[in-house]
């Protein structure tokens, strides 16, 4: 059974930094991509960035565009999603998620594209 546990989220003020650890248990983690996604109240889940299976390649959503950086350290099973200049609408739990398919050559950006996920951890930015 493939396990994610989340990690790192808190309470921030706007202009502020967090990171966030995800550790993967039960597959072969480094066959696969992962993805960080979030769901603010009332809306959709979203995607916000993934790394594909080797880390050579990552994509981002345009909203955290060079403030979010995506990264993993296969040796560890670990996934981290590094956010700075965090604003109040990053507000949101954040999920992170692994491609169902292993060496996946196309990362994707919608939830169908993932099948197991982390139990989420909540980030919140003040103003």
């Amino acid at each position: 059974q493939v396990q994610l546990v989340e990690s790192g989220g808190g309470l921030v003020q706007a202009g502020g930094s967090l990171r966030l650890s995800c550790a993967a248990s039960g597959r072969t983690f480094i066959k696969y991509a992962m993805g960080w996604f979030r769901q603010a109240p009332g809306k959709e889940r979203e995607f916000v960035a993934a790394i594909d299976w080797s880390g050579g390649r990552t994509f981002y959503a345009d909203s955290v565009k060079g403030r979010f950086t995506i990264s993993r350290v296969n040796a560890k099973n670990t996934v981290y999603l590094q956010m700075n200049s965090l604003k109040p609408e990053d507000t949101a739990v954040y999920y992170c998620a692994a491609d169902s398919i292993p060496y996946r050559a196309v990362i994707m950006t919608t939830t169908t594209g993932y099948d197991y996920w982390g139990q989420g951890t909540q980030v919140t930015v003040s103003s």
